[in-house]
């Protein structure tokens, strides 16, 4: 961040935190940064864009989202179509609003769950699965009406038009499912028709052409970011937080995860196990572990690659990229035997047929007809399993240290890791 700013948050005491405001009323026309004079009048600001990782899925208290025609949307039941604005989930634990940021007077949480680069300058109901919220970047021209934008964070990349973090996570869930209740002779079918059983491969999950599409695709949206942050940012000085993503899985599960009842999940149907890991929310093969820590760094790559591609063309901005993939280390679902208590991250949780927010916490005793019907809830009803394999609220507190120690780093690129005694450092 520019000196004036950055002196500014490292010399101030305390934080005033405003409300968690989503409910921003859309311009009519593209507004142009105040005068000087005004601008030194305008409360402070740090907003967030991005997708899941950055809004809050997972971490609760989920605030109501204004809609593209200007309604605030609460939550509207669990059978609503997973489009509604709420679903967004917006959260009041999200990181923006745990992190330290003393000088900052105002917080607006603009990210979506399941935000893509489209989503940045295009209204996401625009595009397929998208969900009923203005463009973000008609959001940041709000906030920037009456706030002078300081700080911004933003977690892009995860989902675009090659892949989709959920996709990722419920091809891989699905594979270690299928095999664990049903034998490779039986005929097994979601929704969607017949699942796999193998474990995931680098190329199941993101082949390189597509994490190249991928970043291509960031780079562009961002670049649109920082030009309208340029234009209707009241001082123009303002610090760019580029936060990447951290797996909520270890490299192996902890010893207890391996087998059960003396089978592991390398042989055809292993029920128990099955249900042991999805007790403990990690309902995956071991070998599609490494697999999955190669992806969370693949999407490392995208997140620093656009950073650096758009420092060389806006050398006047503060751009800073945040790496958050050992944020989690120590407390990753399944990498203690106490899991998923203790974790940083939220557990795979559905529910079943008609659903009503009550979560199947154990699959013990379940046939594959029973397991199949839960699992089609999640297809039909995508709210009601989109929290799976997120930062939870504690998780949250822990990126919000992160992105402190981002805002105020003279670093252009700093690590946020977290120690064997639970302490967070970002150097």
């Amino acid at each position: 961040m520019p000196t004036i700013r950055r002196t500014a948050l490292a010399a101030a005491l305390t934080i005033v935190t405003a409300a968690l405001s989503t409910a921003v009323a859309l311009p009519s026309p593209v507004a142009a940064a105040p005068s000087t004079a005004a601008a030194a009048a305008l409360p402070t600001a740090a907003v967030a864009l991005g997708d899941s990782f950055i809004s809050g899925e997972g971490a609760g208290a989920y605030a109501p989202v204004v809609d593209a025609n200007g309604v605030a949307q609460g939550f509207p039941g669990w059978t609503a179509p997973n489009n509604n604005a709420y679903f967004c989930h917006r959260s009041a634990n999200a990181s923006l609003h745990k992190a330290n940021l003393p000088g900052i007077q105002n917080r607006f949480n603009l990210a979506c769950s399941g935000g893509q680069p489209h989503d940045i300058a295009t209204a996401s109901g625009a595009r397929a699965n998208g969900r009923t919220v203005a463009a973000q970047l008609d959001q940041l021209r709000a906030v920037a009406q009456t706030n002078d934008i300081d700080l911004v964070l933003i977690g892009l990349g995860s989902n675009n038009s090659s892949f989709t973090f959920g996709s990722v996570a419920e091809k891989c869930a699905n594979r270690f499912i299928a095999d664990a209740w049903t034998g490779w002779w039986e005929f097994w079918a979601y929704l969607g028709g017949p699942v796999e059983q193998k474990p995931c491969t680098d190329a199941d999950l993101a082949t390189a052409a597509q994490l190249s599409a991928a970043t291509a695709e960031t780079t562009a949206a961002v670049r649109q970011l920082l030009t309208t942050l340029d234009q209707v940012d009241a001082d123009g000085q303002h610090r760019v937080v580029f936060q990447d993503y951290t797996n909520p899985l270890p490299l192996d599960l902890n010893a207890t995860f391996h087998t059960e009842d003396s089978r592991d999940d390398t042989r055809d149907k292993f029920r128990d196990l099955g249900a042991e890991r999805y007790a403990a929310g990690c309902p995956i093969h071991r070998a599609s572990l490494a697999p999955g820590h190669r992806f969370s760094q693949g999407l490392g790559t995208i997140v620093k690659t656009t950073r650096d591609t758009l420092a060389a063309e806006f050398p006047a901005d503060d751009l800073v990229y945040l790496n958050v993939q050992r944020a989690f280390d120590g407390a990753r679902l399944c990498e203690t035997t106490t899991s998923p208590t203790g974790s940083l991250a939220t557990p795979i949780r559905l529910q079943d047929s008609n659903p009503n927010g009550t979560f199947v916490t154990s699959l013990s005793g379940k046939d594959k007809i029973a397991i199949q019907r839960i699992a089609n809830t999640c297809v039909s009803y995508f709210q009601t399993c989109q929290e799976s394999w997120h930062p939870n609220a504690t998780g949250h507190q822990v990126l919000g240290q992160c992105l402190a120690g981002a805002a105020t780093t003279s670093a252009r690129a700093v690590n946020c890791v977290r120690a064997t005694n639970g302490t967070i450092s970002v150097s």
